[in-house]
C-alpha cells in the first residue's frame, strides 16, 4: 500500500537513501532540506510521486509550511521520518555553551518542530507513524561525544514518551538506534569539532578527530539497506517502538542492558530500602 512519506534531511545521507528507496517502492515522498535545489539534484528529475519542499528542522514556520505543502500535495502524511541531524563531537570542557545548544537545536528541537507541525494532521486522520532517528549514542554514552549523546539521549525521552501521547489516536512512534553506516555524518558540514582547547585534554583530543576522520566511508553499515528496512518497519501494522540498526549497535545496547541489570541488583539492598516508614510519621 502506498503511502505519504515525509523525510527531513532528504539532501544528502541517509535521508536521501530513504527517499530513493521510498520513491522506488511506489511510495509518494516529501523530501525536505534546508537547501531544496540540492534535494532536487539528489534526487534527479521531477517526479508526480515527489514533493521537495524547504525545511530547516530549527524553524517551526518552515516545518509548519512544509507540512501544509504535503497536504496540499498528497491529502495526507502516513509516516514522518525525523532524519535530519548533525554531530557536535569533543570532550565537554572543549565544547562551547552555544555548540551545545546548536546540537540540540538540531537533534532535539528540530525533530520536534517538525512533529508538532506534523501531528495535527495524523490526528485528524486517525492514523500515521512517526520515525525518529537517533543513534546508539542516544542510549550508550561514549568518549568524545557528550554533547552528541546528550541530544540523542533526550531525544529518546521525548520520543518513549511520546508514544503514551499519541496511541489513543492510531499514531505510533519508533525510535531508531543505528550504529556506524557509511552516511555523511563524519564529513565537513555534518561533524563540527571542539571550538575550545584545554591543555589538558590535547594529547587525546587530536588523535580522536583524526580516528573519527580515518572512519568516514569505513563504517560497516549499508545506509541503503538501512532505509529498506526502516520501509519495512513503515508498512508493519504494530511497528516496534524501537528498532536497534546494525550489528554493533545490537551488540552495545546488548551490552548497556547487562550493566543497568548489574547496576540495579547493586542498588538494591541501599536503594530499595529508602520508602518512607509511617511507623516513624
Amino acid at each position: 500500500m502506498s503511502k505519504v512519506i515525509l523525510v527531513t534531511g532528504a539532501g544528502r545521507g541517509l535521508g536521501t537513501d530513504i527517499a530513493r528507496e521510498a520513491l522506488a517502492a511506489g511510495h509518494q515522498v516529501v523530501a525536505t532540506g534546508r537547501r531544496p535545489d540540492e534535494v532536487e539534484k539528489t534526487l534527479g528529475e521531477p517526479q508526480d510521486n515527489l514533493l521537495v519542499a524547504k525545511l530547516d528542522v530549527t524553524s517551526p514556520e518552515d516545518a509548519a509550511s512544509a507540512a501544509q505543502a504535503a497536504v496540499d500535495r498528497f491529502g495526507r502524511i502516513d509516516v514522518l521520518v525525523n532524519n535530519a541531524g548533525n554531530l557536535f563531537t569533543g570532550y565537554f570542557e572543549e565544547i562551547s555553551p552555544a555548540q551545545m545548544r546548536r546540537q540540540f537545536e538540531t537533534n532535539l528541537f528540530g525533530p520536534m518542530n517538525v512533529t508538532r507541525a506534523v501531528l495535527p494532521i495524523m490526528r485528524r486522520q486517525r492514523a500515521g507513524h512517526v520515525i525518529t532517528i537517533t543513534s546508539t549514542a542516544g542510549l550508550v554514552g561514549m568518549e568524545f561525544t557528550s554533547a552528541y549523546a546528550a541530544s540523542k539521549f533526550a531525544a529518546e525521552g521525548w520520543m518513549e514518551s511520546l508514544r503514551h501521547d499519541v496511541e489513543p489516536y492510531n499514531i505510533h512512534t519508533t525510535t531508531v538506534e543505528p550504529g556506524y553506516f557509511r552516511t555523511e555524518l563524519l564529513v565537513d558540514g555534518s561533524t563540527t569539532w571542539p571550538e575550545l582547547s584545554i591543555d589538558d585534554y590535547a594529547p587525546r583530543t587530536a588523535p580522536r578527530i583524526e580516528g573519527m576522520k580515518s572512519m568516514n566511508g569505513r563504517q560497516p553499515g549499508d545506509p541503503a539497506k538501512l532505509a529498506r528496512a526502516l520501509l519495512t518497519i513503515a508498512r508493519q501494522d504494530k511497528p516496534p517502538h524501537r528498532f536497534v540498526a546494525g550489528a554493533d549497535a545490537i551488540e552495545a545496547v546488548e551490552a548497556k542492558a547487562k550493566v543497568l541489570l548489574a547496576q540495579a541488583g547493586a542498588s538494591r539492598e541501599l536503594g530499595g530500602s529508602l520508602a518512607y516508614d509511617e511507623t516513624h510519621a
